[in-house]
């Protein structure tokens, strides 16, 4: 097989196929492959007009933070007791500082509540306090993508996150009360649900169960309605709630009151003093494990804490989404300057700004595998047929276990961009953006897949 040089390829055959069946123009996609340890073009089309990429920007943004952070970088949390310690109880308030943990779920949570406790507390006679302001948040509208506020996909950066501010609402029938058991996880104390659910005679099946959630104003209150199938056993439904540090309070005290602890106040916010040691420093996983979160279950909210992180890391505290793609942007300068074409947004994909080309990022995926954690790099990413968004894809092909992918999915998007191993043991970079009206829906994974199918062969 000859390298493209310059104009385009011809499209493999498989590929062309799955465009005319569907009838999706040609001009939709974009491709560029190289081999990764020579650094030719393998194939090309139409690589050189900027599209949106959905998801797949996450690795742009993870790479930056890998060679800019390290990939032992640890998030701290810092927590203060102001006030005298006598005999377990805090005469005072108890400050917990975040510095944009991008994983502090509930199971972290209760281990870092456990050090509190180890560090002799564990009643606290004031109030917890709340200091997010290591990020400076402004104008984020978890309505403002696709009008789901509620959705976690939709959930905005904070220094002080906690479980993603996610909520998993387990569902169960209830024949004898002709209604619906409603449990959530993690509880929260200042959460309040609202169940009107019914119970229909037919089948698990339906959107969302015939569930519909309605939150209050202020998102303190879900509201739920509708007809729940009496033959569904359980169900879960993921959904936010609250609003960033109401979300951490309720958490918080959830857990130190489970663990027998006793919180006697409310919250607040404050900031942490200067001049005064936190008696507990809780570190968060190390980056190379976080970024496989970000990119093998693209989890948004995650990718724009590293955003805001590089931000604060590189130019002091607080950090800021402009800041972080002004370091990007400078990254980019000096370490891949032939890429022109990338306009990263929020840098998690979920936009319908963000741009670049399949050349620019092919040119990007060579560098980093160039690095030395090009290992830790590469394992980010979903394994055909194995985990993450690709757990079900690939899975009984000849492709399962062959690449590291990052896949990208939004209305009239779909993409996909890593690296494969054919059955001859080369090693590509790929890259596939594809833009048209309803992609999203099927012809897109299936060029893509014609693709990698054919590049296994090389």
């Amino acid at each position: 097989m000859n390298p493209a040089i310059g104009a385009d390829s011809e499209l493999p055959t498989g590929v062309r196929s799955i465009l005319n069946l569907r009838q999706v123009p040609d001009t939709s996609l974009s491709i560029h492959v190289t081999d990764v340890d020579n650094g030719k073009t393998v194939l090309t089309w139409n690589a050189d007009v900027a599209k949106n990429p959905a998801s797949t920007m996450k690795l742009v943004t993870t790479l930056v933070a890998l060679d800019v952070l390290g990939p032992s970088y640890r998030w701290q949390t810092d927590i203060y007791a102001l006030g005298n310690i006598d005999n377990g109880r805090l005469d005072g308030d108890l400050l917990i500082k975040g510095h944009g943990d991008p994983f502090l779920v509930t199971e972290r949570v209760w281990q870092m509540l456990r050090s509190v406790n180890q560090a002799g507390i564990s009643e606290i006679g004031g109030d917890l306090l709340l200091d997010d302001s290591y990020f400076s948040v402004s104008g984020h509208d978890p309505s403002g993508f696709d009008r789901q506020p509620m959705r976690a996909y939709n959930v905005g950066p904070n220094a002080l996150l906690m479980n993603f501010k996610v909520v998993r609402l387990w569902f169960e029938p209830d024949p004898a009360a002709d209604g619906v058991r409603v449990s959530l996880d993690p509880p929260l104390e200042n959460l309040r649900v609202e169940n009107r659910l019914s119970l229909a005679d037919s089948s698990c099946r339906g959107f969302q169960r015939g569930i519909s959630i309605t939150p209050n104003e202020s998102f303190d209150t879900m509201i739920l309605d509708g007809r729940f199938p009496k033959r569904c056993h359980r169900y879960a439904m993921d959904r936010t709630a609250l609003d960033h540090n109401a979300f951490a309070f309720g958490l918080v005290a959830t857990l130190w009151k489970e663990s027998g602890g006793v919180i006697e106040g409310s919250w607040r916010n404050a900031l942490a003093p200067e001049e005064q040691e936190p008696i507990v420093s809780f570190g968060s996983l190390a980056l190379a494990e976080i970024i496989a979160r970000v990119n093998k279950h693209s989890n948004n909210v995650m990718a724009r804490q590293l955003l805001y992180t590089l931000s604060a890391e590189t130019f002091g505290a607080p950090g800021t989404e402009e800041g972080g793609r002004t370091v990007i942007a400078d990254w980019l300068l000096m370490n891949t300057p032939d890429v022109k074409s990338l306009q990263l947004d929020n840098g998690a994909g979920l936009s319908r700004d963000a741009r670049i080309s399949a050349r620019d990022f092919n040119r990007i995926l060579q560098f980093a595998w160039r690095q030395p954690y090009m290992p830790e790099f590469t394992a980010s990413m979903a394994l055909s047929g194995h985990d993450g968004t690709l757990r079900r894809r690939f899975d009984d092909t000849k492709l399962t276990g062959q690449a590291h992918l990052k896949t990208g999915s939004l209305d009239h998007v779909s993409a996909i961009a890593g690296y494969i191993q054919s059955r001859s043991g080369r090693r590509f970079a790929v890259v596939v953006l594809q833009n048209h009206k309803d992609i999203h829906r099927g012809p897109g994974e299936e060029a893509q897949t014609a693709l990698l199918r054919w590049l296994y062969d090389q």
